[in-house]
């Protein structure tokens, strides 16, 4: 190692979604800044093994899936049996090059130093970072980020051999499209790869612990998100634990279940959680904190146990959204040097990307509720709007929750293709504290899918003023907006 210890103002350990936000946050308030990436190129996991794959893949699956739809039945498509996966990524690499070529420019544009290496705690403020090479650079940082992501967690009961049980990191490395395929888990990973694989033609079956996948959200948004699994081909166990899931050694992922149920696929995907990237941090050399889940345990302000040590991104735990982890990263840079807080940090849209999207902003009935003691809940069916005919999306959902007077809009949550594009207008329209009536005063361009949130804001008015006319008719907290055509 050499004698000589580099200085910075931060030190970042990761450049994924809440890395890279740091890094530039930091650089663009002035200070020096030293971003730390194992791998060769930025992005992490998100860009290289994540999001942007797994995105690509989604977008090939939905183009194959509502084609016959679109065209009216005309055409017949028909999967291949012999279809080789990497045939459906051949824009992957294409993608993934564009999106490191534009965050290393952010990079450099903002003049952040590069390190490319494994970082180790030596105490709250130094780390060793070993290059490829091994050989190692000592810095020492006034504040430090943790930014190190996860990965997926391999329960002892399922065993996965990345050959045919696979796991989120492995499962685009199959050579071929398999006929049928088991997926363990009910969260975000598991239901985004289940719907795109179930568009694509494979018989899926969803296995969860719980009653229903996705559980943090909306029922009537996941009632629609599992419809439109079942009518795909796919199937969903829930209630169900896992005794053991293995190979039987010739042609068959096996889970057998508590209940004495055997499932047999061809390949097998766990989704069973994701774990903090942390194991080779030395973060005990930092006196750095762990929960009982081994993430990284941080106040409202995203320091750990030491108070110059931030810690952003899957390393604390959910929501482990990009989304989220980029406003993570800047929050904490921004705490760390005493600049202004953002206002509306907190407004975080959730974008999930099943076939049909989902995707929230702002509060649930649930939240309503709890605050306010009620609310009014307006409905937009997409088989409403025109272009949902068009496009032939009509299995999506916008709801408008406002508050119990039917005025304020309070959240936005919609299910259908579009819904994380579609989520922003709510957005908009909360962060300013806008009332429902703004979307029935206000000309949308015709036709969009955009149009729900005139029918959705026309339900909650039409709510109101029948509560208005005649004060029993609804009460407080009913939430009742039917979703039936009404005038706008």
């Amino acid at each position: 190692m050499s004698d000589e210890i580099s200085s910075f103002d931060v030190a970042i350990i990761g450049s994924g979604p809440a890395g890279l936000q740091a890094a530039i946050q930091a650089a663009n308030a002035g200070k020096s800044t030293l971003l730390i990436e194992q791998e060769v190129s930025v992005g992490g996991a998100c860009v290289h093994r994540g999001t942007i794959p797994s995105k690509t893949l989604r977008e090939t699956a939905l183009s194959l899936s509502s084609f016959l739809q679109r065209s009216g039945h005309v055409f017949q498509v028909r999967v291949s049996e012999e279809l080789q996966v990497s045939s459906l990524m051949t824009r992957m690499e294409q993608v993934v090059k564009a999106h490191e070529r534009y965050m290393a420019n952010q990079l450099a544009t903002a003049s952040v130093t590069r390190w490319h290496g494994r970082a180790k705690f030596v105490d709250a403020i130094t780390l060793d970072v070993q290059s490829v090479d091994r050989t190692v650079r000592r810095v020492r940082a006034k504040y430090i980020c943790i930014a190190s992501g996860s990965k997926p967690r391999t329960p002892s009961n399922v065993e996965i051999d990345h050959q045919n049980l696979l796991d989120s990191d492995s499962v685009l490395s199959m050579l071929y499209l398999p006929r049928t395929l088991t997926v363990l888990g009910g969260g975000v990973i598991a239901t985004e790869y289940a719907s795109i694989f179930a568009a694509l033609g494979v018989k899926v079956t969803l296995i969860d612990s719980r009653n229903r996948p996705l559980g943090f959200l909306d029922k009537e948004l996941t009632d629609r998100f599992l419809d439109s699994f079942v009518k795909a081909g796919g199937t969903f166990l829930g209630e169900r634990k896992i005794e053991r899931a293995y190979w039987d050694g010739l042609a068959s992922c096996v889970v057998r279940l508590t209940s004495g149920e055997e499932i047999k696929s061809d390949k097998l995907l766990c989704c069973l959680g994701r774990v903090a990237n942390i194991e080779e941090l030395a973060i005990e050399s930092a006196g750095i904190e762990l929960d009982e889940l081994g993430l990284i345990v941080v106040d409202e302000h995203l320091r750990t146990s030491q108070p110059n040590v931030y810690g952003i991104g899957d390393v604390i735990g959910p929501p482990s959204l990009a989304s989220t982890s980029m406003e993570q990263g800047r929050r904490a840079i921004r705490h760390a040097f005493g600049l202004s807080e953002i206002e509306h940090s907190s407004m975080i849209p959730m974008g999930i990307y099943t076939i049909p999207e989902i995707s929230s902003i702002g509060m649930s009935e649930q939240e309503a509720e709890k605050k306010f003691g009620g609310y009014v809940i307006g409905r937009a069916r997409f088989d409403q709007v025109a272009r949902g005919q068009i496009a032939a999306i009509t299995d999506g959902l916008l709801k408008i929750v406002a508050d119990p007077a039917g005025k304020r809009v309070l959240g936005v949550q919609i299910v259908g293709e579009g819904a994380s594009d579609l989520v922003h207008v709510g957005q908009m329209a909360i962060l300013g504290k806008l009332d429902v009536d703004v979307f029935v005063n206000t000309t949308f361009n015709f036709p969009t899918l955009a149009e729900a949130y005139r029918i959705a804001a026309a339900d909650v008015i039409r709510q109101r003023d029948q509560k208005c006319s005649d004060p029993s008719s609804l009460p407080v907290g009913a939430g009742v907006g039917a979703g039936a055509p009404v005038s706008t």
